[in-house]
């Protein structure tokens, strides 16, 4: 058996082209574990993962709340990507008030070599309040999955050891690599306190273990390595029964046991300290033929961090309505952490999911009878492993790929570093299977499983999510003509992410992440995804159809329009606004959002046929684009209510609208297909900025004041201000109804001045007051509410100063 894995990775290092192409991708290492407060890992499916934990030795209880994967219940004051270049690495702070530290975690990517790089890392500490303890213990582990191995070249001591501490190892992709882990100058260790001298040998010194872990099984590293502490400690503490000697101090007691295992893929390292601390860790791959020190950490950060300043300010200078601001550093600051949060939140994720081909409601059964696809019931499956680099919404709650967040990401992502954002972007175009399905939450292996409640695990086949990922390739093929026409061709129809016109033609050429904008570079990139993308168009025009004959409605055309399938009587999870009101559940209803969506898709998929020279594929859109667009006008625009609606089925199978004033009346205007000169512009600009309805200081409800069902309920969705949906009004304001000629051209101007303000102070006001972005924002106090930190798309407040 060895001598045939032997075989293969000598025939893999030889004969493989996607070997060549990943262990020297730019992006290969990056801390792609952003579940994790701090852990990192290379884009390979298994291979070397690493991780941070770290618990208080100021009593017995506080290891039971050790820190390790984000989590709200945790309560940290804060914990944020001060900056992060995808290229370079970057700065985290954490701020832990119980444990009274602020833990610093900076990140260096050191290229060299061919098997993707060197990376080092320093982990140090300060107390938050000096005047109070800070005595904490910190475990920094690593393992590796999959075919190779790792061991512990430094010698064993069964009291701990002193001094640098180095492990060699071995993979497929990474080839031969070291890791060392090397002390700060001036560590401390807490002393003193009952049977000190019982103790003495092991005060001070680095403690470890190293266990065998079933494939599969190092994500749950956390787990097995404190119950190996725990099982240790346990018996230390056993002769200390009686309360009238004392207890031993935790520091003491809190320790690993000093173990390696046969077959160990493993390692945990402890240290202990008491006050300020700091320690270096270094993973050098034998290809680079280079050391790095701790001065690599100290110039390399230094230079990282003025880099990303510079760079900073010239892709997202502060707004000139801010520059004169009192708070004009701290608002940098804030946009420079939710931009790093954002690429720092980046996770690499593999793994199986869970699907369900054969699940569907009453009311959807009548459409697939039609169709011819009934048949029977398959139940739950696990499907083949998949891959997928993706931005997280929130690295607590949410920390796994959300198809409907993600072209919102991309945006800000793109504008940041384009050839990262497509590097994202490809991944989620693989997705797409050969029917045109992807699902819309990416629940990759055991891990994201771990996070997910049960009734989220399954995916469905014949459910949709909004298409925002053609928000993504509207950016980037703006972006392209940005650098290809120049500054002066500055009108191109910039609906959304930043305005590229804004940056010298020169210098948009040689910026970090633009080699995809060469224009051979793109047109080859959107062939690439074109066929793919035109099955997933494809898909949605065959499963989310609408019925429009059947039910009498008059429409220019009999054939474009859409409705969510996978509802239920209260939710439509598959729109993204779940809980928003909607009618009853019928076969015959039609929904506003997602013709307009299927407008955009159209509209985009035309912009990359015309790219890509597919002339007949471009006009077809075309008039696919034009009949959705009139279909708009003909079954959703209600007179008499002045506002876009959905339509519904009543008893009588005749057709009526279902008019809730919020986010949904909106979708023409906030996705731009309503010309300047639109008679319906006027009212929904009313609506807009009526404080009755959706206006409020801190950015437009999601669903009317007014509205009987305002704020009832869970309210996720009836009344809270979500910051994605605010940005694409403001996109849409700045970008043309504001600038293009027509009758609303002045009222736009205002509306845009004032909700942009509204938002932008609103959120910084209260990662201020809290120390984070949030899911949403209270409408009536501003207060962040739900999970966070939401650095996924609420990090468009950071887009919505460049507009």
């Amino acid at each position: 058996i060895l001598s045939m894995q032997l075989l293969w990775l000598l025939l893999l290092s030889i004969a493989s082209p996607a070997f060549s192409s990943l262990v020297n991708d730019t992006y290969l290492w990056g801390t792609y574990r952003p579940n994790l407060y701090f852990g990192i890992r290379p884009r390979i499916p298994q291979s070397l993962l690493t991780g941070l934990m770290w618990f208080g030795t100021q009593d017995y209880v506080s290891i039971s709340q050790t820190r390790h994967a984000c989590d709200q219940g945790d309560q940290l004051q804060s914990y944020t990507w001060t900056n992060y270049d995808p290229r370079e690495g970057g700065v985290q702070v954490i701020k832990d008030a119980k444990n009274n530290v602020q833990l610093t975690t900076e990140f260096l990517k050191v290229a060299g070599g061919d098997h993707g790089g060197n990376w080092a890392a320093r982990i140090k500490g300060e107390p938050l309040n000096p005047s109070q303890p800070s005595r904490i213990s910190t475990i920094f582990y690593l393992g590796l999955e999959g075919l190779g191995g790792i061991d512990m070249e430094t010698d064993e001591e069964e009291n701990g050891l002193e001094g640098d501490i180095k492990f060699t190892g071995s993979s497929p992709e990474l080839d031969d690599f070291s890791i060392r882990i090397v002390d700060g100058p001036s560590n401390i260790a807490a002393t003193g306190g009952p049977h000190y001298e019982v103790f003495k040998d092991r005060i001070g010194k680095t403690h470890f273990i190293g266990q065998p872990v079933p494939a599969g099984n190092l994500w749950q590293a956390k787990e097995s390595i404190l119950q190996s502490l725990m099982k240790r400690a346990q018996e230390v503490i056993a002769p200390y029964r009686d309360p009238a000697g004392g207890i031993p101090d935790p520091s003491y007691v809190l320790q690993l046991p000093d173990e390696i295992y046969s077959g160990s893929n493993l390692y945990a390292v402890q240290k202990s300290f008491d006050g300020e601390f700091q320690f270096d860790v270094f993973f050098e791959s034998a290809s680079s033929k280079q050391t790095l020190s701790s001065s690599t950490i100290d110039e390399g950060i230094a230079a990282l961090t003025n880099s990303f300043d510079r760079r900073f300010k010239k892709v997202f200078p502060t707004p000139s309505d801010f520059a004169s601001s009192t708070n004009k550093d701290a608002l940098e600051a804030f946009s420079q952490a939710i931009t790093s949060n954002l690429i720092g939140g980046v996770g690499y994720f593999y793994g199986n999911s869970i699907i369900n081909e054969k699940f569907s409601y009453e009311w959807d059964e009548e459409d697939e009878a039609e169709d011819g696809s009934a048949s029977e019931a398959k139940g739950p499956r696990l499907t083949e492993p998949k891959k997928l680099l993706t931005a997280t919404p929130s690295r607590s709650f949410f920390p796994r790929g959300f198809y409907w967040d993600e072209g919102f990401h991309l945006l800000h992502i793109g504008a940041w570093d384009n050839d990262f954002s497509l590097e994202i972007l490809k991944d989620w175009i693989d997705l797409i299977d050969e029917n045109g399905w992807v699902a819309r939450e990416q629940i990759l292996g055991e891990e994201a499983r771990s996070k997910v409640p049960a009734e989220f695990l399954t995916q469905v086949p014949n459910y949709a999510n909004p298409p925002t990922l053609t928000v993504a390739v509207t950016a980037y093929i703006n972006r392209i003509k940005s650098v290809s026409l120049g500054p002066s061709d500055a009108d191109l129809g910039m609906t959304f992410g930043m305005d590229n016109s804004q940056i010298p033609f020169a210098q948009m050429k040689t910026e970090p992440g633009a080699l995809s904008l060469d224009p051979e570079a793109a047109t080859a990139f959107l062939k690439g995804i074109y066929k793919p993308l035109k099955r997933h168009y494809d898909w949605f025009r065959r499963t989310q159809r609408g019925q429009i004959k059947q039910y009498a409605r008059k429409a220019r055309s009999r054939t474009e329009a859409y409705r969510w399938r996978g509802r239920s009587d209260k939710h439509v999870l598959t729109s993204g606004m779940d809980d928003y009101p909607r009618g009853p559940p019928h076969a015959g209803e039609l929904h506003l959002d997602l013709i307009s969506w299927m407008a955009l898709f159209s509209r985009t998929m035309r912009e990359i046929s015309e790219f890509v020279g597919e002339h007949d594929d471009a006009i077809s859109y075309g008039e696919i684009e034009k009949a959705i667009l009139d279909n708009i006008e003909d079954l959703h625009w209600n007179e008499e209510q002045q506002m876009y609606c959905d339509a519904n089925v009543d008893d009588d199978d005749e057709s009526y609208h279902v008019c809730h004033r919020g986010y949904l009346s909106l979708f023409p205007f906030m996705l731009s297909l309503l010309p300047p000169d639109s008679p319906h512009l006027g009212p929904i600009l009313d609506m807009v900025r009526d404080p009755e309805h959706l206006w409020s200081d801190y950015g437009l409800r999601s669903l009317s004041a007014s509205h009987p069902e305002y704020g009832t309920g869970e309210n996720y969705w009836k009344g809270p201000v979500w910051i994605q949906m605010n940005y694409l009004v403001l996109g849409a304001l700045h970008n043309k109804y504001a600038v293009e000629e027509g009758p609303y051209k002045l009222r736009a101007q205002e509306i845009y001045r004032e909700l942009r303000k509204n938002i932008i102070e609103n959120v910084f006001k209260e990662y201020e007051r809290t120390g984070y972005v949030w899911e949403q924002y209270d409408p009536n106090t501003g207060h962040g509410q739900r999970s966070h930190p939401f650095t996924g798309w609420t990090s468009l407040v950071t887009l919505s100063e460049s507009l």
